[in-house]
């Protein structure tokens, strides 16, 4: 979907792919009918944004096939879908049955994660639309917190440079601008826009920027405003946001948590008293997993990074850190210009939620991914933003029948 900012900037909304599992092309392929259709007709949108995530075999074979490249492009456009971003965050197996720590492997101070990211932004450049200013790829802050070193940071640093001089090259060879957002997250290097204004200054901005996740922010117990007020003085452009939300616990309530504990995702758990920490992941107000808080008895209150669905917060007395996700959107929008033009709704957890709240089928799955991307789209419309009709969209979709059969010849 896309929507008007009141500065006359386009804004994209989407979702992100990585709730559904896919290690190879035809199942990427598959999901498009399976999920994004679906969603798309619940919204009744001419044009949906899909955050695409492909894993790493994945993006290695399109990068290497302009003719593949093609055909996902036409079988997107065909679809009233459209790609403006990838998740390049996750390399491989998101969906496994135990994933916790593996999603930070491998991290920025290895070669096979820079080769990762330029496929991606190879890909992508070829399936932006093309009226898209640019497009965004997120990723991991760095790396795990630990270990880190002095020669850890070194070669994160020279692979960041090569990052930047590679995402220079796909647009002189394509005319396409594509940035990288590196995304804050719980028990990372940078978990905080603190760290991150520290960690990461001195990359190339032209390139190269901050993913901003909702519910990450909230789980380090930041003010919005404050926190973007705080990249800007780094000059650091937030060139992503993932609008999510993570779990709320009073003080009195953690014990509520204790159904929400499962085995395939890490679900780190952040004191208020983290706020004022100088290390967000201090022992004395963090756990790096659900399991692990509840058994050293943290003070409360708690954020859990556990993303829930938009539309759906957990029961009482259990909630969910909305109020921070519309503080944070406020900040971004209601500005005389957008603060940034790809938002990516990201709740990957649909298939680890309490059994109750669980989908069971792939239709259930698509009606609440679009309740929740309605649900964001009714959020910036309450900022001022107006939703666009997808005129331009039919015209794609003839072409895009065009390529199919070319493709297929």
């Amino acid at each position: 979907m896309r929507l008007r900012h009141a500065g006359g900037s386009t804004v994209h909304l989407g979702y992100c792919t990585n709730v559904h599992p896919a290690e190879d092309l035809a199942g990427v392929l598959a999901q498009l009918d399976s999920y994004a259709l679906p969603v798309r007709r619940h919204l009744d949108a001419d044009l949906l944004g899909l955050g695409l995530w492909l894993a790493a075999p994945v993006a290695a074979e399109l990068a290497a096939d302009p003719a593949a490249r093609r055909r996902l492009r036409a079988e997107l456009a065909a679809r009233g879908l459209e790609v403006v971003t990838l998740n390049g965050f996750p390399y491989a197996a998101f969906q496994a049955p135990v994933v916790k720590g593996d999603v930070y492997h491998p991290d920025w101070t290895t070669e096979r994660r820079l080769r990762y990211t330029l496929d991606l932004a190879r890909v992508l450049a070829d399936l932006l639309p093309e009226d898209a200013a640019r497009g965004s790829v997120s990723t991991l802050p760095l790396a795990w917190r630990h270990p880190w070193d002095g020669s850890r940071a070194d070669a994160a640093r020279r692979r960041l440079d090569q990052l930047a001089a590679g995402l220079a090259a796909v647009e002189r060879d394509t005319g396409r601008p594509i940035r990288v957002g590196f995304e804050p997250e719980p028990g990372c290097l940078v978990e905080s826009t603190g760290q991150a204004a520290g960690v990461l200054s001195g990359m190339d901005t032209e390139r190269l920027g901050v993913c901003l996740d909702l519910a990450h922010l909230a789980c380090a117990w930041e003010q919005p405003a404050e926190a973007l007020a705080r990249l800007r003085a780094a000059g650091l452009p937030v060139v992503k946001v993932q609008v999510s939300a993570a779990i709320e616990a009073p003080a009195e309530a953690t014990e509520a948590l204790r159904r929400w504990v499962e085995p395939r995702f890490l679900h780190q758990t952040r004191a208020a008293g983290c706020a004022g920490a100088a290390d967000p992941a201090d022992p004395s107000y963090a756990a790096d997993d659900l399991d692990a808080a509840l058994a050293a008895r943290l003070p409360g209150p708690w954020r859990v990074h556990y993303h829930v669905p938009l539309h759906a917060p957990p029961e009482e007395p259990l909630g969910a850190t909305l109020p921070v996700l519309r503080a944070a959107l406020a900040a971004l929008y209601t500005g005389p210009e957008a603060g940034c033009d790809h938002l990516d709704v990201e709740t990957y957890t649909w298939g680890v939620l309490p059994e109750a709240r669980r989908p069971r089928t792939d239709a259930e799955l698509a009606a609440g991914i679009a309740a929740e991307l309605a649900f964001a789209r009714d959020e910036l419309a309450a900022l001022g933003l107006t939703p666009l009709a997808g005129t331009a969209v039919r015209a794609d979709r003839t072409q895009a029948g065009a390529e199919r059969s070319e493709v297929a010849a």
